[in-house]
């Protein structure tokens, strides 16, 4: 997963997409993931990290992950396969 270039991050979640105008928040969780994610670590150093800081099951995380993704997705704010 890998974030747009122009997307603007803020550190308490604050997500702004200037193509488009829209702006988003994410949780505490979205906002630990979207730091890790720009941090350029992959899905599964991010499993290993927030699992090694969490009680959080694989599946569990597995899931989140796989919705977090399909929402940002969604709102056209990552690089899909088809973009790179």
């Amino acid at each position: 997963m890998k974030l747009k270039e122009n997307i603007a991050v803020s550190e308490s979640g604050f997500l702004f997409d200037p193509n488009s105008g829209e702006s988003f928040s994410v949780n505490s969780s979205g906002k630990e993931i979207l730091k890790l994610v720009s941090e350029g670590n992959e899905t599964e150093s991010i499993e290993k990290i927030i699992m090694g800081k969490y009680e959080i099951e694989s599946s569990a995380f597995n899931r989140y992950m796989d919705d977090f993704a399909h929402t940002l997705r969604r709102f056209n704010l990552i690089e899909t396969e088809e973009d790179e």
